[in-house]
């Protein structure tokens, strides 16, 4: 086990990304009630945007999709036992994804983790990206 102290790096912006759409899962942060909500979701990330599906109806497609949701999006790859790893936040805008054919696509590469319909696409566009990664001293 690696105990030993540990220090950050920030991640550029390209890297940030590029290890966020390395991993499968994340959580989406969003309003609800004037107070902060968080809802794990898998995603991808897509020409720097990151895309996530859910169902009409939901908590998350009320809150989030409506155009112009501020939300954050966190994701992460930390080792418990060498305490090394990364963490990346994008916080940004939330919009539906409207037009059938892109939404398609982006269906046909985001398979859900969960059962149900999850007909809906949204896109969230980084305005902030930030990144670190965990290394030893």
């Amino acid at each position: 086990m690696g105990t030993g102290p540990r220090r950050l790096e920030e991640l550029t912006e390209t890297e940030a990304l590029r290890l966020l759409g390395e991993v499968p899962l994340g959580r989406v942060v969003f309003t609800r009630h004037a107070l902060p909500a968080i809802r794990p979701v898998n995603h991808i990330v897509v020409d720097g945007h990151v895309v996530i599906r859910t169902t009409v109806g939901t908590v998350l497609s009320t809150e989030v999709s409506p155009a112009g949701a501020v939300v954050a999006f966190e994701a992460d790859q930390l080792d418990m036992d060498t305490r090394l790893g990364w963490s990346v936040i994008v916080t940004g805008m939330a919009r539906p994804v409207d037009d059938p054919e892109e939404a398609e696509r982006y269906k046909a590469r985001l398979l859900p983790w969960v059962a149900g319909g999850m007909d809906q696409v949204i896109r969230i566009r980084p305005e902030i990206v930030t990144g670190f990664t965990l290394v030893p001293a």
